[in-house]
């Protein structure tokens, strides 16, 4: 085991809870071995310390480098605000290691340790390298990666990937085992719609109409639970009206999804890094709708690696049709063995102990600094 005594690991994650649920696994993984652990974030993840007492939170100056030419300049100033601060609390906690999440609020804290030679992981939960993790990957000893290939890594820093997956929250994991239900022939169909923190416009609009147009047998087998926009709520009641389903829930923000995910057969999702964590650790099928406007369109690399390995169905946004659904819908449904050969890959695909690799992975990387661990975490 790695030697951290009085010094603590800081966890550098701001922005999305897409860095945050990682940056939280690993936190309660490394606590609960004894590790001391530091957060350092921007005014974004301040909250963090509520579910996590435990971890000391500081917080830091950072801006994204985009916008007009004064807001350029504003993001430099305050990354430059950002790395004098990061600076001063390397020289105050006198960190084993920093493990940056992406995001730009991690780069001040992963510059400045790098400056300090203070061991460096990365962690990148998509399919491509985030531009922030390209601008840090030098400084990087270890890249802790979530898919077996990731794109816009370049040549000289593959050696340092080691794939951990990534990891999910507590109460998700703790479903990992959770069997998938077959369809019984002519019984309920359980379908979960979630399009990301606040719903997808577009699934509103388009997944009524095609189930609109389903043949009345099949629209009666289906008990949908959807996430809506709260301006979509009544909108989406009224498409839905006399429809005959078997069953309906629309809600603006569920707070069971493990307990969603375990229940149904079928999801269609956004195809974001946690939802994919989540649907592949409990082994669900799915029809993934990347968010075409994803940085780098991260979510279309996402998806494509979990249809060819056979867990899910990719219809890209400009695709995902009324008819091509209700299609789509028909195949599956009338034909369950394929539900069931996705739910099974998905489970194989996915890695419900990412916390535990992740951590692994850290701690290896404390004791052996010099020593490059490629492709999976030891399992």
């Amino acid at each position: 085991m790695a030697d951290t005594t009085q010094r603590p690991i800081i966890l550098a994650a701001g922005g999305t809870g897409g860095h945050f649920f990682p940056a939280e696994a690993l936190a309660r993984e490394l606590l609960a071995r004894g590790e001391a652990v530091a957060l350092v974030t921007d005014k974004r993840g301040q909250a963090f310390g509520d579910s996590l007492p435990e971890v000391t939170v500081h917080r830091i100056r950072s801006a994204a480098p985009g916008g007009n030419l004064l807001a350029k300049m504003n993001a430099a100033w305050q990354m430059g605000l950002g790395l004098l601060g990061a600076n001063a609390l390397m020289r105050h906690l006198k960190p084993a290691a920093v493990v940056g999440f992406g995001g730009y609020p991690s780069v001040p804290t992963v510059y400045a340790a790098a400056q300090g030679r203070v061991p460096v992981m990365l962690h990148e939960q998509n399919a491509v390298l985030g531009r922030a993790n390209r601008m840090l990957a030098a400084a990087a000893r270890r890249i802790a990666v979530a898919f077996p290939e990731v794109a816009s890594v370049k040549e000289e820093h593959r050696p340092r990937l080691v794939r951990t997956g990534n990891p999910v929250r507590p109460a998700v994991a703790a479903q990992r085992d959770a069997a998938y239900a077959v369809p019984a022939p002519g019984g309920p169909v359980r379908i979960l719609v979630m399009g990301g923190s606040q719903g997808a416009r577009v699934f509103s609009e388009v997944i009524p109409e095609a189930l609109g147009r389903l043949p009345a047998d099949l629209r009666a087998r289906i008990h949908l639970a959807q996430q809506c926009r709260p301006e979509d709520l009544e909108a989406a009641r009224a498409a839905y009206a006399g429809m005959g389903l078997g069953g309906l829930e629309l809600e603006s923000f569920f707070r069971d999804v493990p307990d969603r995910l375990v229940a149904c057969h079928l999801a269609i999702t956004r195809a974001g890094a946690s939802t994919i964590a989540e649907l592949t650790c409990i082994g669900r099928p799915a029809i993934l709708v990347p968010y075409p406007h994803a940085m780098d369109d991260h979510q279309t690399a996402n998806a494509r690696q979990l249809a060819a390995a056979g867990t899910a169905w990719v219809m890209p946004q400009p695709d995902f049709t009324a008819d091509a659904l209700a299609a789509r819908l028909t195949a599956l449904l009338e034909s369950p063995d394929a539900l069931t050969a996705a739910a099974q890959a998905a489970h194989g695909w996915g890695m419900a102990d990412a916390a535990r690799r992740l951590a692994d992975a850290v701690l290896d990387m404390i004791a052996n600094p010099n020593h490059a661990r490629t492709k999976e975490a030891a399992e």
